[in-house]
């Protein structure tokens, strides 16, 4: 594998600049700028009827809008969670490339250490013990000399194993390093495909919302809030709360006042602060704040945080929401939550059963 030690510098370097324009946010992804076009300017669309919708059409409404913002939700995780791995494969990529530098710099000086024992044989002729000896006047001196020169015999062999362990290494280090790349790729084209879901599913939320006239639109968020106040008494009218007497933990005292302090922030996917959050990035850094960090998509925290059973909750778990994982929020005591609810909303308070509850876990079990 000839690797050059300027080359194997200047490519390390390339390696860890084209490491931080792929992990940069927004890098890879920037929406196109439009190009300004000479055709005519399309007719205006038109304006929202002043029609009031009937209360079944605006409740089916409704339903859609919850569709599209969950299935956004789900693109959401998953461009966090290929998010996260492109930062590990990045890393691994940056201390590859470190490697690759240490181990060549290795090998050069190995290379100068074999060429010095080159030279020096062949200053001494490079005659072999035995000859030595018969040729010599004294006998003595060229038995002394022949236990050197099989110290250097020995330390020849090491040296020349060294430097073939020295290249296998070189030689692994750049294969791993091929595969990181392929698979940063990978999860560069799954955050690409995520973002595009995500932008056409609230795209298509915001258009649905802005064909209704205004008054509609108004009577529409009067219905997503009795949905959830309806969800709410359900699940409180089971009693539960009765049953859920847990104390915070100090960690969760501190991941409530983190989250508390968030209210008012928009929601904005793909975030974790500080100006804004999606929901997972709320928790996630809810927790960090109390020095606890977990896994960053609302999926992950499922998968890896101990369950709890609803009864035995207290502030700072994380209750998951519907049957995909796809949302979450942190509960904060007396069956309410903040959370971070979807576009065109802000981190707000909640019922904590105002959402199909799949569980509970616990950061700081």
């Amino acid at each position: 594998m000839g690797w050059g030690k300027r080359g194997i510098l200047t490519a390390a370097v390339t390696v860890v600049c084209a490491v931080t324009a792929l992990a940069a946010p927004g890098t890879a992804f920037a929406a196109p700028v439009p190009t300004p076009s000479t055709s005519p300017s399309p007719a205006p669309s038109p304006s929202p009827s002043s029609t009031p919708a009937p209360s079944k059409d605006l409740e089916k409404v409704r339903e859609k809008l919850d569709g599209l913002y969950h299935d956004a939700a789900v693109a959401t995780d998953a461009y966090n969670a290929a998010e996260e791995k492109a930062k590990k494969q990045s890393a691994e990529i940056v201390a590859l490339a470190k490697k690759i530098v240490e181990g060549q710099e290795k090998l050069d000086r190995l290379k100068d250490q074999a060429g010095a024992a080159a030279r020096e044989q062949y200053r001494t002729g490079g005659i072999p013990p035995t000859a030595q000896f018969l040729l010599s006047d004294d006998p003595a001196q060229v038995l002394d000399g022949a236990g050197l020169v099989l110290q250097g015999q020995r330390a020849t062999r090491d040296l020349i194993g060294e430097l073939a362990r020295t290249q296998n290494d070189l030689q692994a280090y750049a294969d791993d390093a091929a595969e990181q790349w392929q698979k940063l790729d990978t999860e560069r084209q799954a955050k690409a495909a995520a973002k595009k879901k995500i932008e056409q599913q609230i795209s298509a939320a915001k258009k649905l919302e802005s064909e209704l006239a205004k008054r509609d639109q108004e009577r529409l968020r009067q219905l997503e809030d009795q949905a959830a106040l309806k969800a709410q008494t359900t699940w409180l009218d089971t009693g539960i709360l009765q049953e859920i007497n847990g104390k915070a933990s100090e960690q969760g005292k501190k991941a409530v006042a983190f989250a508390t302090a968030q209210l008012g922030k928009p929601y904005v996917w793909g975030a974790e602060g500080p100006e804004s959050y999606d929901c997972s990035g709320l928790t996630s850094q809810a927790w960090a704040a109390a020095g606890r960090p977990i896994p960053r998509t609302s999926q992950e925290q499922w998968q890896q945080l101990k369950h709890i059973d609803i009864k035995d909750m207290r502030p700072g778990d994380l209750i998951l929401y519907f049957t995909d994982a796809s949302h979450v929020a942190l509960y904060i005591g007396d069956g309410a939550i903040i959370q971070a609810p979807r576009p065109g909303r802000n981190v707000t308070i909640a019922g904590a059963g105002s959402m199909p509850i799949l569980g509970v876990v616990r950061p700081d079990a």
